[in-house]
Order: C-alpha cells, then sequence, then structure tokens
C-alpha cells in the first residue's frame, strides 16, 4: 500500500491505508510526516472525525466552535457518497477500492458515526487491547441438574421420614384399640359366665344334693310338637326347647307312659291326653307337670312331615336298623326302605317309615328317639334364615294350634335349625318311672337342667302344687290322698310308689315362704305338724309327700 492522507488540517502526522476490517472501514498506520497540501477547510476534521481508535499514539479531535456551519464552504468534491467525485470524494465501494488505488485525501479518513445507517453491533477490541476489571462482569447463578437431583433427594428423604412416623403412630394407635377391644371381650366373657352360671367360685351348692344352681335365670323358648300317625293312629311327643342364654338347642322326647294330671285332678298318661284333651289340655297338663311355661303345639301328622323332609331336600341320619315299606305287602326277602348304616340319605317317604317305626317287642322309647333323629335332619337342613323358613312352613299348608303362627313357628325353627348346624343342639329322652311318674334323678337332670322346671310361687289365688309319693305299701292310698288334695283345692302331682314302705310321713319343702302351705297339706291330708321340715322338693312341686304307714285315709 503506498497511499497516504494527511491526518488533517495543521497536522504535521501521515497515515499510510494498510486495509479494512470487518465493517469495511480504512485502517491506516503512521508514516512519517510530510509536507501537507493544501486543503479546503473541512470542519469534520477538527471535530476528530479522522480519529482512527486501533492507532497509536491518536490525537483528541478538537470540537467545532460555536456558530460554525460544517457543511458550510464544501466544494463539490467533498461528499464521500457522491456517485462521481474527485480524489478527494473516494467511495470504498466503486472501482477504485477493488482496484486497490485511492487517493490521499483527508476526507477519505472520516469516519461519520452522527449519520444513521444499518444498526450494528459495536466493534469489538482486538484481543491485545482488552482491558478486564471485576466490575465489568456480572456472575448469573445457572441451575444444574445435580442441584435439582439434591433437592428432590432432600424432599424424599423428608417425606419418607415423616410416613415413617405416621406409620409408628397408626400402629401404637392399632395396639392401644387391639388391647382395649381385648379388654372389653374379656369383661363380656366374664360377664356371660356369671349370668350363665358357669362361672367357677359363683355357684351356690347344696350341702346335701350337692347340686349346682345356676346364679342367673336362663330363658328358654319352648315348643311341643306331636307327631300322628294317620296309618295307625299311634303318637309321639317331643319338645323342641331353645335356650337363648346359653344358646343351646335341646329335643327332648317324652314318653307316651308319662303320668299327667288333668283340670279335674284326675291322673292320664300323656299319649290319652293327646288324643283325649287336644292340644290346648295337654299343653297345661305338661306345664303342670314339668314347671315349664310351653309357648306353642305344633301339631305334625305324617304327611306333612314327608313334605317337610322333601322340601329341606331330604335329610342324613345314623340308622340303627332296616325299616321295610309299609305301604309294600309283607314277604320274604323284600328289600328294606331304610337300610341299617351310617349317613343314610332318606327322602321324605323313607323319613316317615323311619320315624314311626317300631320293631316287634320294642319299648316305645325306641320308636321315639328314632323320631328324635329325624328331627335332628330336619333342623340340620332347614334354613336358618326367619324369613325362609317360614316360606317352608307355609308351604306345608298345614293348620296350626292358634297359640302359634307360621311366622311365630318359622322364626323358632330359624333359630334351632341355626344351633343344629353349629353343633349346638342334642336330643334327650326324658326317663320316667314304670308308673309314668319322674323320679328325683329326672328332675335334677332333665327337667330342672333341660327345661329349666321350677316350683314357681303361685300367683295369689292359684292352687299349690303337690307332689306325692306312695309309701304306704297300699296302692289305693294313691288315690284317696289325691281325691283329699284336690277337695283341699291343691295341684295334685302324681310321684309314683316308692320301692320300700316307710313308717312315718314326711312333708318337704324347699323355699322359706312355702313353710305354711306345707304345713296345711299335712293337716289336710291328717299329718302331724312335726312331719313338715324343710329340704329338697321336685323340681316341679312346691310340697312335696312322702305318704308313709302313718298314715289313716279318711272315710
Amino acid at each position: 500500500m503506498n497511499d497516504r492522507y494527511d491526518a488533517g488540517y495543521g497536522s504535521d502526522q501521515q497515515y499510510e491505508l494498510v486495509g479494512y476490517d470487518e465493517y469495511g472501514q480504512p485502517v491506516y498506520r503512521q508514516v512519517p510526516p510530510q509536507q501537507p497540501p493544501q486543503q479546503p477547510y473541512d470542519p469534520y476534521a477538527q471535530q476528530g472525525y479522522g480519529y482512527d481508535p486501533y492507532a497509536t499514539g491518536q490525537q483528541q479531535p478538537v470540537p467545532p466552535y460555536e456558530g460554525h456551519d460544517p457543511y458550510e464552504g464544501r466544494t463539490a468534491g467533498h461528499d464521500p457518497y457522491g456517485a462521481g467525485g474527485t480524489a478527494a470524494g473516494y467511495d470504498p465501494y466503486g472501482p477504485t477500492a477493488a482496484s486497490g488505488q485511492q487517493p490521499r485525501v483527508a476526507e477519505q479518513t472520516a469516519y461519520i458515526p452522527q449519520q444513521a445507517g444499518p444498526a450494528e453491533e459495536p466493534e469489538e477490541p482486538r484481543a491485545d487491547e482488552r482491558d478486564y476489571r471485576t466490575g465489568q462482569f456480572a456472575f448469573v447463578e445457572e441451575p444444574d441438574g445435580d442441584s435439582e437431583d439434591v433437592i428432590d433427594w432432600l424432599a424424599f428423604t423428608e417425606n419418607r421420614t415423616e410416613r415413617r412416623e405416621e406409620a409408628r403412630r397408626r400402629a401404637r394407635s392399632r395396639i392401644v384399640a387391639l388391647v382395649v377391644v381385648m379388654a372389653l371381650c374379656a369383661v363380656g366373657g366374664v360377664g356371660y359366665l356369671w349370668y350363665a352360671g358357669k362361672l367357677p367360685g359363683l355357684s351356690s351348692s347344696d350341702e346335701k344334693t350337692g347340686t349346682t344352681t345356676a346364679v342367673g335365670a336362663q330363658k328358654r323358648d319352648v315348643v311341643v310338637v306331636h307327631l300322628h300317625d294317620t296309618r295307625s293312629g299311634d303318637t309321639a311327643t317331643a319338645l323342641l326347647v331353645d335356650n337363648t342364654t346359653t344358646e343351646q338347642g335341646t329335643t327332648v322326647l317324652l314318653p307316651n307312659s308319662l303320668s299327667l294330671t288333668g283340670d279335674d285332678g284326675t291322673t292320664t298318661t300323656l299319649a290319652k291326653s293327646v288324643e283325649d284333651d287336644g292340644s290346648a289340655g295337654t299343653r297345661e297338663a305338661l306345664d303342670t307337670v314339668l314347671g315349664t311355661e310351653i309357648q306353642g303345639t305344633w301339631r305334625l301328622d305324617t304327611p306333612y312331615l314327608q313334605n317337610l323332609v322333601d322340601l329341606v331336600g331330604n335329610i342324613d341320619i345314623d340308622t340303627d336298623t332296616d325299616v321295610p315299606d309299609p305301604s309294600a305287602k309283607k314277604s320274604k326277602g323284600a328289600a328294606p326302605l331304610v337300610t341299617k348304616g351310617e349317613a343314610q340319605t332318606l327322602s321324605g317317604k323313607m323319613a316317615v317309615a323311619y320315624a314311626t317305626y317300631r320293631g316287634s317287642g320294642e319299648a316305645q322309647n325306641a320308636q321315639l328317639q328314632r323320631f328324635g333323629q329325624v328331627m335332628q335332619g330336619v333342623l340340620r337342613k332347614l334354613s336358618s334364615d326367619a324369613q325362609a323358613a317360614t316360606v317352608t312352613v307355609q308351604t306345608l299348608q298345614q293348620i296350626l294350634d292358634p297359640s302359634m303362627t307360621d311366622k311365630d313357628l318359622g322364626t323358632f325353627l330359624a333359630q334351632l335349625a341355626d344351633l343344629a348346624k353349629g353343633g349346638d343342639h342334642r336330643t334327650a329322652l326324658l326317663p320316667v318311672q314304670g308308673d309314668g311318674t319322674l323320679s328325683a334323678e329326672t328332675s335334677a337332670s332333665v327337667v330342672k337342667d333341660v327345661l329349666g322346671g321350677t316350683a314357681k310361687s303361685p300367683d295369689q289365688g292359684a292352687a299349690v302344687r303337690v307332689s306325692l309319693q306312695n309309701a304306704t305299701g297300699v296302692k289305693d292310698n294313691t288315690e284317696k290322698a289325691r281325691v283329699v288334695l284336690l277337695n283341699g283345692g291343691f295341684t295334685f302331682l302324681d310321684g309314683g310308689t316308692a320301692g320300700a314302705a316307710q313308717a312315718a310321713s314326711k312333708v318337704v319343702y324347699t323355699d322359706a315362704g312355702d313353710k305354711a302351705d306345707a304345713t296345711e297339706v299335712a293337716k289336710t291330708l291328717g299329718l302331724p305338724t312335726s312331719a313338715v321340715s324343710k329340704g329338697k322338693t321336685t323340681s316341679n312341686a312346691n310340697v312335696s309327700v312322702i305318704l308313709g304307714q302313718d298314715y289313716a285315709p279318711s272315710s
């Protein structure tokens, strides 16, 4: 590059063009001073528009003086942006620039920053001229992925700790609740045992008999059922007992020979009472002899029993004998209708045949126990739902005793069915003596424990129940004493005949409130008052009498 120009008016410095920067501006370097040519006055040169920020040893621009017009007195060749001009009007984009030949004019060195033009980024200083200072930097904390991970981990750790604490609190609450429930169950269990009289140490025992009396009274629902065999005309009777206190069910089988006392004081048997007195009279006679409160009577004829078994879907029982078909002609080698064995499935017809069967030479108790097996099988198959059991009863279309409705019987049978399915139902035979009376052992084991029979204090005006056992050795004395007691306003209960005669008579009472009644009984029978004593009576009587040889019947 040989092009040179003067720095400005009155300046003795000369510069040589060495090239252009990235913005198209000329770049110069200082050369030895030469005699500057005469140049027209240029106000921009005084303002320092020829200032090169990249040149070393540059001079400070001189501001124009006040009132001076920088455009005044310009020559035609002063326009640096003109299309044509002299050497003073050099166009950096013209052919001269392309050829690299530029005239040496001072106006060429001027860069006019005030002129409007395209917005450009500020020029970056060269690396060797950069001067970094602390105040020139602003530090911005950029987010880092690792920092987010740390925050997430801290949040997870905090949440996990809170969950552990919450789990510990819930566990402690559960333990406390479990302890409270166990304590309540223990208290409830002890209370139930106390109420049922099964808690050791809380029962009262009689010193003479050693029997135990429950502390709490037990509630029982009792229904009497009479099975009528329409083929033979025989009957079988059982008591269905639901002990709601102990949640135990029992079927008590009553022999037909059981001695009962009618309303007129006459003695009869259970079988005869069912035939003559009907359901109401028999129910009252049973209440008298057993000391119970029977709620209703269920007459079940054999056709209805057959339908009942078919409705529940057959029954499974252990049969104790082969039973022939009663409707078939008797012939040798005929197959039995019911086969002896365990878990035999019986249809309605088979169940009726088994329940009414009495073999040759068998006692009536054998047939009675088979009837009890059939009833047990029916209860195990009957629905435990009261509504469903009621529908079953209604489907039988039988005529019930007015003392019970379909709903009452269905609800009662459903409760027994639930006990039977849970193994809380059993069958018991009421043992009677040869003359049909109850023994003291029977009163203690069945009448009292199962039926809850007891000699209740009679209501105002009610007759006192007197059980009489004949130990005189004279059979007719029982009838004579019965008539005397009935005439005296007492209820007579046949206590049977003693195995051996006794010399002295005894009149016994248990409750202190019955002492006056016992004394009155002795006077009515013509016995001395010294025969009256406190002791153990039968459970179904207020006063028990053992009639000895000192008894002298009145004429």
